[in-house]
């Protein structure tokens, strides 16, 4: 990696700037360089490499061990997908944490980066657990969060269907097939509706250790969007609702930490999805086009990877 430059801080202390000559492949970079990089910094921003969307995908097969996605989205290539949310601002989140499959990793790739505004937001959850006041992280350790809502049809079985990979037509794809991929997942539970959709529920904590390490990070998605789904209904496990007073708090705490990525074309973001939550400020140029991609570094604790 010779031909490529790495800043520790990208800014605030917490993310890393990995910047390229001019016509520097993707190929160069060493993924367990990166993935110790990832570790380290929470999230890895590549700029000035020579990236496409060919190139994007490249990237990510090379450096996961399984690609996932969200049936919700267009596919492109077999692993990225078109990030289309609207034009709104989308709150802070982990990249599908509502649900028991929740990747490790959050790719993004900027084809064409907006002329004005539009960012991509990244907070770190370390630095957001940290800050909370006691009252409020002793409230989320002693109390897991749920997630609950109903998935259509058409959506589930597109997960299952990419899940298995080609295995069954998905047509056949049936909810035993989804209840195999959520078996050994703690805390799920998954129930048929009577117009093909299911009803889940979702138990898991708003704060816990990430992917690379036992330290506590608060990452979650309780001030996420549901742009292509039903807004779930976010409660702790006793089905108590969670204090408007408790979700100020957070929501005081991580716009303090929050940063932007001011997208360069040709940008690809790297985000340690059990750490770094993401949003997006307003689309103000909506010629603005990223991709996303979501991937597992290796086994996951229910036996996929």
């Amino acid at each position: 990696m010779s031909c490529v430059t790495t800043k520790t801080s990208h800014a605030h202390g917490d993310g890393a700037l990995i910047t390229a000559e001019r016509g520097t492949p993707l190929d160069v970079l060493d993924r367990s360089i990166a993935m110790e990089m990832l570790a380290d910094a929470g999230f890895l921003l590549l700029r000035g490499f020579d990236a496409s969307l060919r190139e994007f995908s490249r990237l990510v097969r090379r450096m996961s061990a399984r690609i996932t996605l969200d049936p919700a989205r267009s596919l492109h290539g077999g692993v990225a997908q078109k990030v289309d949310a609207g034009l709104d601002a989308v709150g802070l989140h982990c990249e599908n944490g509502n649900s028991p499959f929740m990747p490790h990793l959050c790719w993004f790739f900027c084809e064409k980066a907006a002329s004005v505004g539009s960012e991509t937001t990244v907070c770190d959850g370390y630095r957001v657990w940290d800050a909370l006041a006691p009252a409020a992280q002793r409230a989320f350790l002693d109390r897991d969060i749920v997630y609950s809502r109903r998935v259509e049809a058409a959506k589930w079985k597109g997960f299952v269907y990419h899940a298995l990979q080609g295995k069954k037509a998905i047509e056949d794809v049936t909810v035993d097939d989804l209840l195999s991929l959520a078996e050994g997942r703690p805390g799920t539970v998954i129930r048929p509706c009577d117009d093909g959709a299911i009803y889940y529920e979702f138990q898991v904590p708003a704060a816990r250790e990430t992917l690379f390490s036992d330290r506590i990070a608060f990452a979650n998605s309780i001030l996420g969007p549901s742009y292509n789904y039903e807004k779930p209904r976010i409660t702790f496990a006793d089905r108590e609702a969670i204090p408007p007073s408790l979700l100020g708090e957070v929501v005081r705490v991580t716009e303090a930490v929050t940063m932007d990525v001011a997208w360069q074309d040709g940008d690809v973001l790297l985000i340690d999805n059990t750490r770094v939550m993401h949003g997006r400020r307003a689309i103000l140029d909506p010629r603005r086009t990223i991709y996303n991609a979501l991937s597992f570094i290796g086994l996951e604790p229910g036996g996929e990877g």
